[in-house]
């Protein structure tokens, strides 16, 4: 007889500690623990033959973008197929997600998991890999109609309305409502303590609306929030070292760097995508990062032909043009423009659109050709939300767009872009912004004749 989960979904599972496993791990999964896997092996090792738990140990593998995982991820999904005829509906279209996802038809894998919650809104774990999924291929509007969908359908007393809270809040900062986002966090996390994405959603509002020193106050204290967490813990600390970049501490920021988001020497495309968009925004603030890049560079050699996410690629060419590493750059050129001609899914189109222009921006950024580099990131940056990420992760872009044109002397287009930056959040203007802006008017004030008028 099969049992229900803690979100009252069925589970084709008979033995109550096999449901009390799955329940721990999903619970985990929710709040970005890092006992997760622990609570996944648990449950494998009490149920073998529980064909919904190779589907999501698929998906998990999936999500971390890495070439060499994707092996893993095919076995889970080859073990999951040899179960399916004991699966139920619900875990039946858990392994459809899967099968979808490991072809790149990620848009497609998606509405497996909407059709779940078409069936079962209250399902909390269909509802976060939807949006895992959708934060991968830069889908705001998506994420919010999804969570909004299934919102009237979580009372006071479901198990997992903390978390949902915590995704409606990143997905309402990510379409710009950044008021209600801010409330929307704080209430996710008095319903779920360690919800530490509702809590980074609260600091992505900070980051938009220009408000580092806010920003700070809230993360204060919190450190709770986030320290059960896997990698994505390197990602808060990050946040908090962006306030302090912003404010002009920047030795602060190099010592969260050195103490937290690179403490740990891991080849994660997410810990990668931390370290190399921050050194970049130091860098153009003019801070010397001495030697940090030479390790970022020499792990981005062996990524080269990954192409797992254009996301990644893009952060692995920073290391490496950052690094002069020409080899290694040129064979990621080479595998980005094969990808992007194969156009045989839905990753090869990202590759090509905004992919191929963004890569050569950075390229043409790194040999100091910032008129080329001003035109080809030009040319990606309306595309840019479709290399997935958020806002504040692709700032790095924006920044370096901006910074080559006014390298190039484009002062006027600078300033349009700038101008648009600032529209794009709510017309908060950070200290990117104020900065670039002074920059501006100074070279304006210079470059009318005395005794002129401008």
């Amino acid at each position: 007889m099969s049992r229900h989960d803690l979100f009252d979904q069925p589970v084709s599972l008979t033995d109550g500690a096999a449901v009390d496993a799955w329940n721990a791990m999903v619970r985990a999964f929710l709040a970005h623990g890092a006992a997760t896997p622990v609570h996944l092996g648990k449950l494998l090792e009490l149920a073998p033959d529980f064909g919904a738990a190779y589907a999501v140990k698929g998906l998990f593998y999936g999500l971390l973008g890495r070439r060499e995982l994707m092996a893993d991820a095919e076995a889970a999904l080859a073990r999951a197929e040899t179960l399916r005829d004991t699966a139920n509906p619900r875990e039946r279209r858990l392994l459809a997600a899967l099968r979808l996802f490991l072809a790149s038809q990620i848009t497609s894998a998606i509405a497996e998991l909407e059709a779940i919650l078409a069936v079962a809104p209250g399902d909390t774990l269909a509802m976060k890999l939807s949006h895992a999924l959708r934060f991968v291929i830069g889908d705001g509007k998506g994420m919010r109609q999804s969570i909004e969908a299934v919102l009237p359908h979580y009372g006071d007393d479901h198990a997992g309305r903390g978390y949902l809270l915590g995704c409606h809040a990143f997905a309402l900062e990510e379409t710009g409502d950044y008021a209600r986002a801010a409330l929307t966090g704080r209430a996710a996390l008095t319903l779920a303590s360690d919800d530490a994405w509702g809590l980074h959603a609260v600091a992505h509002v900070h980051d938009m609306t220009g408000d580092a020193k806010g920003g700070l106050q809230w993360l204060e204290g919190r450190e709770g929030a986030w320290a059960h967490c896997n990698n994505f813990r390197f990602h808060v600390w990050w946040h908090k070292a962006l306030m302090m970049l912003d404010i002009g501490r920047m030795e602060d920021a190099l010592d969260l760097y050195d103490g937290h988001i690179r403490a740990e020497k891991t080849d994660d495309y997410r810990d990668i995508s931390n370290a190399t968009s921050l050194l970049s925004r130091l860098e153009l603030e003019g801070v010397d990062v001495g030697h940090r890049w030479e390790e970022l560079a020499d792990l981005a050699e062996n990524r080269t032909e990954d192409g797992c996410l254009i996301f990644a690629d893009l952060h692995y060419l920073l290391a490496l043009t950052r690094e002069h590493r020409e080899d290694a750059t040129a064979r990621m050129m080479a595998r980005l423009a094969r990808d992007a001609e194969r156009g045989a899914n839905e990753v090869d189109a990202r590759m090509a659109i905004p992919g191929l222009n963004a890569a050569r921006g950075l390229e043409a950024f790194g040999d100091g050709d910032y008129g080329l580099a001003f035109a080809a990131l030009s040319k990606a940056r309306p595309h840019m939300q479709d290399a997935g990420g958020s806002h504040a992760q692709r700032d790095v872009f924006e920044r370096l767009t901006i910074d080559a044109g006014l390298r190039a002397g484009r002062l006027s287009e600078a300033e349009i872009l700038l101008a648009d930056r600032t529209r794009r959040r709510g017309g908060h203007e950070d200290g990117y912004a104020a900065a670039r802006r002074a920059l501006i008017a100074r070279a304006a004030k210079s470059a009318c004749p005395q005794g002129a008028t401008a």
